[in-house]
């Protein structure tokens, strides 16, 4: 399959993102809760906007009254301020909780549509073949999606909170900064808005900087991003694995692997320490000259005019808050950088699930043609190819009634597992016909069985609720196949995974096709991974209870005598090198 999309491609763009964005959140139920929440936020800011103005608005006449020691003034203002602050706690409180609750529905929303995508049938194995973009989806839907609901709605509000602070203030500032003249060349010049040219000056020189200083850091956070999610990975693989690395004595070798994971991942973080030094330099440095920029912006008013302290205070006011709104992008690049790399891994792996919809729907070259049948199996022409062997068998075509029962006999390595997925149809590269009745009608049991976590009843009834069959069959079909020593378990909520052996596991499997009751059984070399007990257990089912089961083995031939009416030899050739397949 070919490597669609990767974390460090340049496109698309910001806007093309921020689009399919909005086309993922149109379709999910959430949509509509996200635009009223969006609309309460927008209310609540403009009120408590409002709010500060007359907060700012409130510092002359208290300043003035403590000027001229007016007690009577001062308390009155202090009852003004336990309004006006009460207000905007309560506006504070109500933001907070829209805040928090539009997170959590963005995050809904967004992790809704992506994993619907991904667990289309056969998507999330198509994504496992499809280059970088396939690694690592537990990451773009857990701490990708977490990281982008957060962040989208934590700058989207700032962003719009200052620029309404910007439009509510610059007024104030303006207003109250009119009458500054400056003599050049012996003639007074009137500036109108001394005060607001000053803030736009000093917030547009920082930003510059800014964006100079920290733009590298967007590449480098979608790096860091990808480097912590195989350095994840490494640590889960070792801990999953770690009897079989026990056994193997094998505990220096996966510590030299997990030290490489995090030295390459040290090395990006390196990286992202310089990039933020350089713009701490920046934002800090702006940050601390801030302090006195107001006053000596006013200190010509101040001075020359027969402004007072609460006069002053007031435009120190008006100017921190024109200020703030314009510095809203030099606080925020660091988030801003963090969020465009999350949005782009968060799209690139939308993108990538939709463009492998597009491309198993549309017919391509040097597929395997899979068709419905009505009951039986056919084969006509089959070649399978794979980088590391091609496959066909030695007879053509091959056509099976309902019941009959075929051995595909192989060596090891002459393709078994690769024939397998492909009668699965998780193979497509090659030539030839397959015909297969419909879904339901077939069930495959791979090598390595599939025990999901969760009550035993629920792993035996799998992909189906536990009461979609009925207790007495589900207990009967596990004495049948030798677990009836877990009867007593099947209510028990566990990861079973690890606590059945291999051979308890497929034992669990053939439960299933006795619940589920097939007309077709494929089974990849199933029947030797069993102890010689639940084998010879299973040979008497497959001969009795489960007689009318069409059969596909594909296996060395280890199978015991009269399983199987039929046996056709698997012809394993060279390779095909080519970057459009994937293992």
């Amino acid at each position: 399959m070919t490597d669609l999309t990767t974390d460090t491609d340049p496109t698309p763009g910001l806007f093309t993102q921020l689009a399919d964005l909005g086309r993922i959140l149109r379709t999910v139920r959430s949509g509509r809760r996200i635009l009223w929440l969006i609309g309460g936020l927008v209310a609540v800011i403009a009120v408590t906007a409002a709010a500060q103005i007359l907060l700012n608005a409130w510092n002359q006449p208290f300043y003035d009254a403590l000027t001229r020691k007016d007690f009577p003034a001062f308390v009155v203002q202090l009852g003004v301020f336990a309004v006006l602050a009460g207000g905007l706690l309560a506006l504070n409180v109500g933001q907070l909780w829209l805040d928090q609750t539009l997170k959590l529905t963005l995050r809904r929303g967004i992790f809704t549509a992506l994993l619907h995508d991904w667990m289309r049938p056969g998507q999330a194995l198509r994504l496992s073949r499809a280059g970088r973009i396939g690694e690592n989806p537990d990451q773009r839907l857990q701490a990708d999606v977490d990281g982008l609901a957060d962040l989208s709605v934590a700058l989207g509000v700032g962003l719009f909170q200052a620029g309404l602070l910007l439009f509510s203030f610059v007024g104030v500032l303006w207003h109250h900064s009119d009458g500054l003249s400056v003599s050049i060349l012996g003639r007074a010049v009137e500036i109108p808005g001394f005060m607001v040219w000053c803030a736009l000056f000093y917030a547009g020189l920082a930003s510059w900087l800014s964006w100079r200083v920290g733009r590298p850091l967007v590449a480098m956070s979608a790096e860091r991003a990808a480097r912590e999610a195989d350095f994840r990975f490494e640590i889960v693989r070792v801990s999953e694995a770690a009897e079989a690395i026990t056994l193997e004595r094998g505990e220096r070798v996966e510590a030299r692997r997990i030290k490489a994971s995090f030295a390459r991942l040290v090395e990006v973080i390196h990286g992202v320490i310089r990039a933020t030094v350089g713009l701490t330099w920046v934002t800090a440095g702006s940050g601390w000259f801030n302090t006195v920029a107001p006053i000596l912006a006013a200190a010509p008013f101040y001075f020359s005019t027969d402004m007072t302290i609460g006069e002053l205070m007031l435009v120190v006011g008006a100017f921190n808050q024109v200020q703030g709104a314009l510095r809203w992008f030099i606080n925020n690049f660091a988030g801003i950088a963090n969020w465009r790399a999350i949005l782009h891994r968060v799209m690139t792996f939308h993108r990538a699930l939709r463009d492998l919809a597009r491309e198993d729907c549309a017919a391509q070259p040097d597929r395997i043609r899979r068709d419905g049948a009505e009951g039986g199996v056919e084969i006509e022409g089959l070649s399978i190819v794979t980088p590391y062997v091609s496959v066909r068998l030695a007879e053509d075509p091959i056509r099976l009634a309902p019941g009959d029962r075929l051995l595909l006999k192989g060596s090891s390595g002459s393709g078994k597992t690769i024939l397998f997925r492909t009668l699965a149809g998780l193979w497509d590269r090659g030539a030839g016909r397959i015909a297969m009745p419909q879904a339901g009608a077939v069930m495959y049991l791979p090598t390595r069985a599939y025990v999901p976590p969760g009550r035993l009843i629920d792993v035996l009834g799998y992909p189906h609720s536990a009461a979609h069959f009925p207790r007495p069959e589900v207990e009967a079909a596990l004495q049948t196949v030798g677990l009836g020593h877990l009867m007593a378990s099947l209510d028990v909520d566990e990861h079973w995974e690890r606590l059945l052996s291999e051979s308890e596991k497929h034992c669990v499997s053939f439960a299933r096709v006795i619940l589920n009751r097939p007309e077709w059984l494929v089974m990849d070399d199933t029947l030797p991974q069993l102890d010689p007990e639940a084998r010879a257990r299973i040979v008497t089912l497959l001969k009795g209870p489960l007689a009318h089961l069409g059969l596909i083995d594909i296996g060395n031939g280890g199978t015991p005598h009269g399983v199987f009416t039929r046996t056709v030899e698997i012809i394993a050739g060279e390779g095909v090198a080519s970057a459009e397949v994937r293992a």
